[in-house]
C-alpha cells in the first residue's frame, strides 16, 4: 500500500536539465564551476553535484574545500591534478577516470590538453560549494604518483 503521507510530487525525483546549471557558485580562478544539486536548488542534504569546464591549457588557482570529500569524474579531456602543501605531486586522469579528492588537501587542477576544453562532473559530500582559495609558492617539477589498488593485488 503507498504511502500517502508524502507529496512526492513535489518532494520526489528532480531532473535538471543540462541548459539549467547555476553558475552563481563558488569559483576558483581557471575554471568554471555550475551547480546542478544543492541545498537551494533541490533541497540536498548531504551532497552537492555539478559540472566543471577548464579552457585548453588553462589551470586554476590552489584552492581546497574544508572538510567536504569530492569526486571528479572525467568526461572529456585531459587532467592533470596537482596537490599537497607546496603542490609538489601530480597525477593525469582520462575520459571515464575517477579523482577522489580528500578533505583539506590543497589542489590544483590543469588542462593537459591544448586543443580540447577539460569536462568533468563534480559531485561533493556536502551541501553547499565550500572553496578556499590559496595563495601557494608551487615547486617547479612535481613528483608523479601513480594509484595503487589496496583491495586489488596487481597480477605477478
Amino acid at each position: 500500500m503507498a504511502d500517502h503521507t508524502h507529496d512526492w510530487r513535489t518532494h520526489g525525483i528532480r531532473v535538471i536539465p543540462a541548459g539549467s546549471l547555476d553558475a552563481n557558485t563558488a569559483q576558483t580562478p581557471g575554471m568554471n564551476r555550475a551547480a546542478a544539486i544543492n541545498a537551494a536548488r533541490v533541497g540536498a542534504q548531504k551532497i552537492w553535484a555539478g559540472t566543471v569546464h577548464i579552457h585548453p591549457d588553462a589551470k586554476t588557482g590552489a584552492h581546497h574545500h574544508g572538510d567536504l570529500e569530492s569526486v571528479i569524474y572525467v568526461l572529456r579531456g585531459r587532467a592533470r591534478m596537482r596537490w599537497g602543501e607546496r603542490l609538489e605531486f601530480v597525477a593525469e586522469a582520462g575520459p571515464g577516470d575517477f579523482i577522489f579528492v580528500p578533505p583539506f588537501v590543497p589542489h590544483q587542477e590543469i588542462n593537459a590538453s591544448s586543443d580540447e576544453t577539460l569536462e568533468c562532473v563534480l559531485m561533493r559530500s556536502g551541501n553547499e560549494a565550500v572553496v578556499v582559495n590559496l595563495d601557494i609558492d608551487a615547486v617547479e617539477a612535481p613528483e608523479g604518483v601513480a594509484w595503487i589498488d589496496p583491495l586489488h593485488a596487481a597480477p605477478s
